[in-house]
């Protein structure tokens, strides 16, 4: 392959930066763009890819992108409850997938789109920002390895000013979001949470408050895995000063990180004290780089559907506990 056709799919805030990133990537020619209108898409191409050169083709019909570009992959970047149906359109013409978080808002989904990327073999990957982090891999191999001992508790929070911005636009409609603020930028938080963990989701008790919008904007959940680690998060989108943390507390230390983009971290041992500045190899990669270097064979993708079915059976189940009151368990498949 001497360089990936890329397409980019949802032309809005968040494809300005995977544009970013492909425009410069010497390997990436970037063959189309599509989105509901075309008005809306050449606003997208005036804003983040003025200099391109040639212009990619507009396109308000996927099928239509896809039949005429012929993309290697493709970055999806539509509301949240559309993701199964483009990501399966996709990858069904052929394309190589970079999902936006969340992958899906409903596990069946999850675990269809699972199989499916498994039996037609291509690269799948999800766009969070903390697998593509030397903390969080160096963190991830910790647990596994049980150099700090077993993993036991894990607490987190993320909060953020949420609400206003979003009151009137789609992450406020629950047909297209699929919930508030927990499915959206706290999706960051529970995949950094499972990604690190590596568990299947045994119980989920949680609470959410709407405060009067359609969505969740606060709430809380306690989770059990079924290896018996047990976590809480707080998720908040009434907050003016935004920030995020995990706290991983092992038999014989403990690890807390930045939870939204692995930005810092801090490690403490029984044997030894405190490591500010732990000496992890490695540079970040944005997913969309991760994304393009694992097609070329350049990397392991960071991200896979079996992190999107984890967090989907996550969510479902925090929703279910939420509305019914009740501990709620992923179902048994």
């Amino acid at each position: 392959m001497s360089k990936v056709k890329a397409a980019i799919l949802g032309c809005g805030g968040m494809a300005g930066y995977h544009a970013s990133r492909l425009k410069v990537n010497p390997d990436v020619e970037i063959v189309g763009l599509s989105d509901v209108g075309e008005s809306q898409v050449q606003t997208f191409i005036d804003r983040n890819l003025k200099d391109y050169k040639p212009v990619p083709p507009i396109f308000t019909d996927p099928a239509r992108l896809y039949a005429e570009t012929q993309p290697d992959a493709v970055a999806i970047a539509t509301p949240h409850t559309l993701h199964y149906e483009h990501g399966k359109q996709a990858l069904e013409a052929g394309c190589h997938v970079m999902m936006e978080k969340p992958m899906v808002t409903n596990s069946d989904h999850a675990h269809e789109l699972a199989a499916l990327v498994k039996k037609l073999g291509k690269v799948f990957t999800i766009g969070y920002n903390t697998p593509c982090s030397p903390e969080f891999r160096y963190l991830r191999q910790l647990v596994r390895s049980k150099e700090l001992g077993r993993l036991e508790l894990v607490s987190g929070w993320l909060v953020q000013d949420w609400k206003k911005p979003t009151t009137g636009l789609w992450r406020q409609v629950p047909d297209l979001s699929g919930g508030g603020q927990m499915y959206d930028s706290g999706a960051h938080l529970f995949n950094s949470l499972v990604w690190t963990v590596e568990q299947p989701i045994s119980e989920v008790h949680a609470f959410v408050d709407n405060q009067e919008a359609p969505v969740d904007i606060n709430g809380t959940v306690n989770i059990r895995f079924a290896d018996g680690t047990l976590a809480t998060i707080m998720i908040g989108g009434n907050c003016s000063s935004s920030g995020a943390g995990l706290y991983f507390a092992f038999e014989n230390g403990r690890v807390d990180v930045d939870g939204w983009g692995g930005s810092w971290i801090r490690i403490f041992r029984r044997e030894g004290g405190e490591e500010k500045y732990p000496q992890i190899t490695g540079s970040p990669q944005a997913p969309i780089d991760n994304f393009i270097n694992a097609i070329l064979g350049r990397d392991e993708p960071m991200t896979s559907p079996i992190n999107g079915v984890l967090q989907s059976e996550l969510m479902d189940a925090i929703y279910e506990s939420a509305k019914t009151g009740q501990v709620a368990r992923p179902k048994a498949r």
